[in-house]
């Protein structure tokens, strides 16, 4: 076993420790990591690499617990297992935050699903590998020529026989004075980008999308017209990969205070004048729908 992966194995021993007894502040985890280091993996040379991964995901415990919430939003935090939980915590740090050229992204991944594999339930590899290639998509798979492709897998569910799940989004405005404001949700991943959500079993696009939007931004909006479409397909925790289709509309509200909902995943909810949005981090798949919404209210204005 290759020191970092044992090294890796110990942390997530350690953290285990931490979160079985209740995440006591008081607790020193350096000295519990000291005994897990003599238990599991005497001899081991690589400590100051333990203690500063231990470290670093304490420290980005709140924002890692935020993104394991968006990327498995039908498992509470609470709900998944302690295993599952930590190596996700260890997994998504490096992922996310940890320098690249020690740990590129598909070595992070492939590591967390290994420790899942080991020390988790039946389902932790499948579970993990589903919440790592989620964020993984959401980064825009950086990394993901650096290393040859394999073949395809057997089991892999050809894009047509994939489950589909509908969403609903929207650009929406409100007019104020001669202004006209856009209402731009900022996700964890640090970009501006549309409220959207799930589209029920019972309900069309049209409901779907006003309910979504009532839900993450406390405001009514009436639908004027229909934007486009995406597609992406998305890893799911349980389900494996889905095709996600969104459709986006433009959606007129009033000029009121937004009020950010509580699905989990973003951190912040705000009006910008649409000549503000150039200057904004927005997500590439999302401009062409921005843009067209913007062309239509600037005609709207002459």
């Amino acid at each position: 076993m290759a020191n970092r992966h044992l090294a890796r194995s110990t942390v997530l021993q350690t953290l285990f420790e931490w979160d079985f007894n209740g995440q006591k502040p008081t607790d020193d985890l350096e000295l519990i990591l000291e005994r897990d280091v003599l238990e599991f993996a005497p001899g081991i040379g690589d400590t100051a690499f333990m203690r500063e991964l231990l470290r670093s995901i304490l420290e980005k415990r709140g924002d890692i617990d935020m993104i394991i919430e968006k990327a498995a939003p039908d498992w509470p935090l609470n709900k998944i297992s302690i295993v599952d939980r930590n190596v996700l915590r260890i997994g998504l740090y490096e992922l996310l935050f940890a320098d690249k050229n020690e740990v590129p992204e598909k070595v992070a991944i492939n590591e967390a699903i290994e420790l899942a594999k080991t020390y988790g339930g039946e389902n932790s590899g499948k579970f993990v590998n589903g919440v790592l290639g989620s964020v993984y998509k959401e980064l825009g798979e950086p990394g993901k020529d650096v290393v040859s492709k394999k073949s395809k897998r057997k089991n892999d569910v050809p894009f047509e026989k994939m489950l589909i799940q509908k969403l609903g989004g929207a650009v929406v405005y409100a007019r104020d004075g001669s202004d006209v404001y856009l209402a731009l949700v900022h996700d964890i991943f640090g970009h501006w980008t549309l409220s959207k959500g799930k589209i029920e079993v019972d309900e069309n696009v049209e409901q779907g999308t006003i309910r979504e939007i009532k839900e993450e931004l406390g405001v009514d909006i009436v639908i004027k017209e229909q934007l486009g479409k995406n597609e992406y397909v998305a890893s799911d925790p349980e389900k494996g990969k889905i095709r996600k289709q969104v459709n986006y509309f433009l959606g007129e509200t009033k000029f009121e205070t937004l009020k950010l909902g509580t699905s989990g995943g973003l951190d912040d909810a705000r009006w910008f004048k649409m000549a503000d949005i150039v200057s904004l981090n927005i997500y590439n798949d999302i401009l062409p729908i921005v843009t067209k919404a913007v062309n239509i209210l600037l005609q709207d204005k002459k």
